[in-house]
């Protein structure tokens, strides 16, 4: 049986980022806190935080913070059922990729988190790496690009995001003056978010080619338009993403007519609780894009 309080002091110190912070939360001493920590990882046979050089958790201990935040979701719940029992706070740790935070998420679940009184902990992810954050059970619920979900989770789907590759007229005259063809390809600079992201060579094999390309690499949906901008290369930018700069013609597509359609799941562990199925909904009814 899993003393929660041990579990509490966990999730705490992750959140609070250190002992003593975390002791001042729960009104403990930073030894009592450190002695919660200890019993655990004696109980479990395993360490669940690593110290250096900087505080997170251990697989294990991730698992624990995932298990903490369906409890404290199902408590919730049950506080709504029984007024006598105080509704504790919740944080619900997310994995989407940079491109949905960077377009329509905010204005999805906004309303519905003040309403709910909930905290997001949000992991940046690429769209085909999330599910094995969910996997490993390092996050309650992700968005991703795969219908299948894990064993003992549910996969919803929400619609398709339309992607084109997108440049400056400049550098279209530059690098495609000929047409977009192999040759032109296998010198063009593109944009990539990471080594994780597929989409430059999803879009290519699509259109027919399958070898390598130079390309800059760019973490950042924001800054990946500048780039784009800046005319360095060009990239897979969501359409949604980059009306402004299409109407103004600052951005034109390096093969038009082309796109690439990426259909998008939301993931989220099953007997979570009716915040997730509200949040779920709240989702499915925002309709951010086309199906």
């Amino acid at each position: 049986m899993i003393d929660y309080k041990l579990l509490e002091a966990l999730a705490t110190v992750i959140e609070c980022g250190g002992f003593e912070r975390a002791g001042a939360a729960l009104g403990l001493t930073q030894s009592a806190v450190s002695q919660r920590i200890r019993t655990l990882e004696i109980r479990l046979g395993q360490p669940v935080l690593v110290r250096s050089p900087a505080l997170k958790a251990t697989p294990a201990g991730q698992r624990l913070l995932n298990h903490v935040q369906q409890v404290q979701l199902l408590e919730r719940d049950l506080a709504r059922s029984i007024p006598a029992i105080s509704e504790p706070s919740a944080r619900l740790r997310i994995a989407l990729n940079a491109d949905t935070l960077a377009t329509w998420w905010a204005g999805a679940i906004g309303a519905f988190c003040s309403d709910e009184a909930l905290l997001l902990d949000l992991v940046i992810e690429d769209q085909d790496i999330g599910l094995r954050r969910m996997r490993e059970g390092d996050v309650a619920a992700c968005l991703c690009s795969s219908p299948q979900p894990v064993a003992g989770a549910r996969s919803v789907p929400l619609g398709s995001m339309a992607y084109l590759p997108l440049a400056t007229p400049a550098y279209v005259r530059r690098h495609f003056g000929d047409g977009f063809n192999e040759q032109s390809l296998e010198t063009a600079p593109a944009i990539v978010f990471g080594p994780n992201d597929q989409l430059q060579h999803r879009f290519l094999a699509q259109c027919g080619f399958h070898g390598s390309v130079p390309h800059h690499l760019c973490p950042s949906s924001e800054g990946f338009v500048k780039l784009a901008l800046a005319g360095m290369g060009y990239g897979m930018i969501p359409e949604m993403q980059a009306r402004r700069e299409l109407d103004a013609g600052t951005l034109v597509s390096i093969a038009p007519g082309k796109s690439l359609q990426v259909q998008l799941y939301w993931h989220f562990w099953r007997h979570s609780g009716g915040i997730m199925d509200r949040l779920t909904d709240t989702l499915t009814a925002a309709k951010p894009f086309t199906y």
